[in-house]
């Protein structure tokens, strides 16, 4: 068994401090919130009505009588009488346990008992946000060590950015989403792609090719989408701000991963090839980085359409279940997801040739160096 080193041993204290820090400060954080925060000490159900709607479809709605104890602010130590309403489906609501921290509203009168009387307003989530960011991190630094810890700084840093324009463009209405999100672009590009594989040809060469594809590919799906009038953007009604441009604004966005992807694909296995062997012909790295894009632009072209169609997934049910028609049921919810998706896909198909070629060219300037 390989031995950890010094500093090996030190990155994972400060992991494993910083870990049991934020876990114990998210357990015990009630006294940084302004709402009034308790949590659940006792519950139990008082009745239950059966409901049919429209359709023949039967629910069960609960009564959940809940006593909790208030955690922080000007009543911290009292208990609270709560009345929660939930139904089997769980579609609006929800049922509490004991343990749950629930944000509460406190009313002037008390119960029988002397006990504090109020409503439900929220769940206290930030627990449960931390434990899920916490596999995240563990899993990306067990699995990709150094490049882990470089992925995890290039998402804060884009995530920092993407709040900032954001922030942004909501107080100065006159500035163009769109021009934002082309920045944002540039700049998650070459943060990304720079901090994980570092200042060389090969990530050059990624930076470039994710750039062209993504404007080019952009450029084509805002020349269609300006010229049809096949979209549906009820989704987006709304929206105080242009809905075709904030559309546009997103495909940008969206569409990068997958782009960006591609291309550090092609120009690691050109450049791997390349270091390996520096007298292989250019027609053999040209062949290889074709095989190597045709082989993910499936992959890719589908990972996209799944993951814009799955967010559809509830809306669809419902407005199936309330009878409305297949046809209209899919123009509504997906005809934009299929948009970005199809949007998406140029761009990968695109980035596959101008990857190669990109890369191609920075091979031969390397060899010419050399």
């Amino acid at each position: 068994m390989k031995k950890l080193t010094y500093k090996q041993i030190i990155l994972y204290a400060v992991i494993g401090l910083c870990f049991a820090a934020s876990v114990l400060f998210v357990y015990h954080n009630e006294a940084f919130y302004k709402r009034t925060i308790a949590e659940v000490a006792k519950t139990s159900v008082d009745g239950t009505k059966k409901v049919t709607d429209a359709h023949g479809n039967v629910d069960h709605l609960y009564t959940q009588r809940i006593t909790a104890e208030i955690t922080n602010g000007k009543e911290k130590g009292k208990r609270i009488d709560l009345t929660n309403k939930f139904s089997s489906s769980g579609a609006y609501d929800q049922a509490y346990r004991v343990g749950n921290k629930l944000f509460v509203s406190v009313d002037k009168q008390l119960n029988e008992h002397g006990d504090l009387t109020g409503s439900i307003i929220d769940v206290k989530r930030d627990k449960y946000v931390l434990v899920m960011a916490w596999i995240f991190i563990i899993t990306l630094l067990l699995v990709g060590k150094k490049q882990g810890v470089l992925s995890i700084i290039s998402l804060a840093v884009n995530a920092s950015l993407m709040s900032y324009a954001l922030d942004v463009y909501v107080h100065h209405s006159d500035m163009s989403l769109l021009w934002i999100c082309g920045i944002l672009v540039i700049l998650f590009t070459v943060i990304s792609l720079l901090l994980i594989s570092g200042f060389n040809e090969k990530t050059y060469a990624a930076i470039t090719a994710t750039l062209l594809g993504i404007f080019l590919s952009l450029g084509i799906a805002y020349l269609v989408i300006a010229s049809t009038t096949g979209l549906r953007y009820e989704e987006m009604q709304f929206l105080t701000r242009p809905y075709r441009l904030v559309f546009m604004a997103g495909l940008f966005v969206g569409s990068l991963g997958a782009v960006m992807d591609v291309a550090i694909t092609i120009s690691s296995s050109i450049f791997g090839l390349f270091e390996k062997n520096r007298s292989v012909p250019m027609k053999a790295l040209r062949t290889s980085g074709m095989d190597i894009g045709k082989d993910v632009m499936g992959t890719l072209t589908n990972i996209l359409f799944f993951v814009y169609a799955s967010g559809s997934i509830p809306v669809i049910i419902l407005y199936l279940k309330n009878g409305s028609s297949l046809d209209f049921t899919l123009s509504m919810n997906l005809s934009l997801e299929f948009a970005r998706a199809l949007a998406g896909g140029i761009g990968i198909v695109l980035t596959i040739p101008i990857s190669v070629y990109t890369s191609i060219f920075f091979v031969k300037r390397k060899r010419n160096s050399l």
